[in-house]
């Protein structure tokens, strides 16, 4: 154990001291993300200065299925009618409701079906991605009603009570729900700004240029890509222990890229991360570590040259960025709208959409569902990766 652990200690000092003395990681990891920080800021210091959050017209397309959809009704109406109040909600027929949208007098209207709600907007923006965003919580909000209900139902028969009013459970259940306050808040002048979504965008990049770092020490230690990693494959080192030890020199160097940028970004730029900053370190570090694995996965998958690699590795994170919402938040809510799987299994939009929801929303339901899908990419490639290096031999090197 003594012998592994020294081996470990040195490979990992070895490792840190490769990368560090790379140029081309060091300026892609410490320094474009700082230099792109500073353009979002040159370029968004004067909009929108002072604003907050303005209540979005919306009109609701009248019928018996929103009539008798109580969840959507009641949540609803509470955001429409409290001190904070997200919505102005004007409930008509389906033909005024295209005409107030025609002539731009709401920023979308809601058609309820029996089972779903269709959400019909003349535009992609911040205001129609916030109407969708409310109406998933909703949902959540109708699917733990009826798992609630459901559990007391069984639980209430088990103990033998045949007395049972479905509809009284479930409206005792919703009242609970509505009373904890499942709702968008108005967040303060100070931290409100709609281009925080391309500063969330930005540490998304940067979270996900670390996948290059771990995709330079894996091909170091390769056999078929590198001379070091030759030499070491014929040693008795242990090689799992050399790649552990170089992915971890990876991830200290990530983290050490993410420090600067969020403390450049505040003490600098005068970022407002908000209230929540603990957990947005949190989804940050869930981040690097699925950036980690990403670069490990193209690595030892793709059959090309280091530097075709590179390339490639650049062109997915540059994507998911630009999916995500880099270049205006309308991108993400496309994307959202019409191929949401692709939003599903990108790296860079859970991290985005993770730190939206610590921006807009006071519950971590949405949070945490993008920190499990980091954590299930994550595993996924370590085992992608897994598989391919047990499959590897070579004839000669």
């Amino acid at each position: 154990k003594g012998t592994k652990r020294l081996m470990f200690y040195h490979n990992f000092k070895y490792s840190l001291k490769i990368l560090l003395r790379n140029k081309g990681l060091i300026f892609w990891t410490f320094i474009f993300p700082i230099i792109l920080g500073t353009f979002f800021k040159m370029a968004f210091s004067n909009i929108e200065k002072n604003e907050t959050l303005k209540t979005i017209d919306i009109a609701i397309v009248d019928s018996k299925t929103y009539e008798e959809d109580q969840i959507f009704k009641e949540t609803l109406n509470t955001l429409s009618n409290n001190d904070t109040k997200l919505f102005n909600i004007t409930v008509t027929n389906k033909e005024i409701s295209k005409k107030l949208l025609e002539e731009e007098k709401i920023t979308g209207y809601l058609e309820f079906n029996p089972d779903n709600v269709d959400i019909t907007v003349s535009s992609s923006g911040v205001y129609e991605t916030i109407l969708r965003y409310v109406i998933d919580e909703i949902y959540c909000e109708k699917e733990m009603l009826d798992t609630l209900t459901k559990q007391t139902i069984e639980k209430e028969l088990a103990n033998g009570n045949q007395a049972i009013n479905p509809e009284e459970i479930a409206k005792q259940i919703l009242t609970t729900i509505n009373n904890s306050d499942i709702k968008l808040n108005d967040i303060s002048n100070k931290n409100l700004s709609y281009t925080m979504i391309e500063f969330y965008t930005l540490i998304a990049m940067a979270a996900l240029y670390g996948s290059m770092i771990s995709l330079f020490i894996t091909n170091y230690k390769l056999p078929n890509m590198n001379s070091v990693g030759a030499r070491t494959s014929i040693s008795p080192l242990n090689k799992s222990t050399t790649l552990l030890s170089g992915l971890v020199a990876s991830y200290l160097i990530q983290l050490l890229g993410l420090f600067l940028l969020y403390t450049y970004t505040i003490l600098i730029l005068h970022i407002d991360y908000g209230n929540n900053f603990p957990l947005v370190i949190l989804l940050s570090l869930v981040g690097a570590l699925a950036s980690l694995s990403l670069g490990v996965a193209v690595s030892t998958t793709l059959k090309v040259g280091e530097g075709a690699k590179t390339g490639i590795l650049i062109a997915i994170t540059m994507f998911c960025s630009f999916l995500s919402g880099m270049m205006g938040i309308t991108m993400k809510y496309v994307i959202d709208k019409n191929i949401p799987i692709l939003n599903i299994i990108n790296p860079a939009n859970m991290i985005t959409d993770g730190l939206y929801s610590l921006y807009y929303y006071n519950t971590l339901d949405r949070y945490n569902f993008n920190i499990i899908s980091l954590i299930i990419f994550s595993l996924i490639m370590f085992l992608l990766s897994l598989i391919k290096l047990r499959r590897q031999k070579y004839d000669s090197i």
